[in-house]
């Protein structure tokens, strides 16, 4: 689930091709509802789109064979800034429809909530 730490960005997000399982999960602290996180199904039947304010950490699983994602975004995105919490983190109880997700090297190394709030997170 990625982040931009420094220069949180806002998102509109919508899927014109294919299906897939969207989450978005707080990660400000001062929030009442840090650490929670919603999902949805996103596709290109209804053309749904989920807004995503700065300060969310977002995530997605492709389901169908391929997806077309399309991201309108508030700040640019920048490489160095970015972050992220480990997709499996036990204590969201995400329900993620997988099991056993193909993962870059530097998403597999992310941390759980938990670990990042007491790091690295502005209050």
């Amino acid at each position: 689930l990625h982040y931009q730490l420094k220069k949180p960005q806002g998102k509109l997000v919508r899927v014109i091709k294919g299906t897939v399982f969207d989450v978005a999960l707080d990660i400000r602290l001062s929030s009442p509802t840090f650490g929670c996180y919603f999902s949805t199904l996103l596709d290109d039947q209804d053309f749904h789109q989920l807004y995503l304010p700065p300060g969310i950490a977002h995530g997605f699983f492709v389901i169908s064979e391929t997806a077309d994602f399309e991201y309108k975004c508030t700040d640019y995105y920048n490489p160095g800034d970015e972050r992220g919490v480990l997709w499996s983190d036990p204590e969201l109880t995400i329900n993620w429809p997988l099991s056993k997700p193909i993962l870059s090297a530097r998403d597999q190394s992310f941390l759980c909530l938990s670990a990042i709030a007491r790091e690295e997170l502005p209050g």
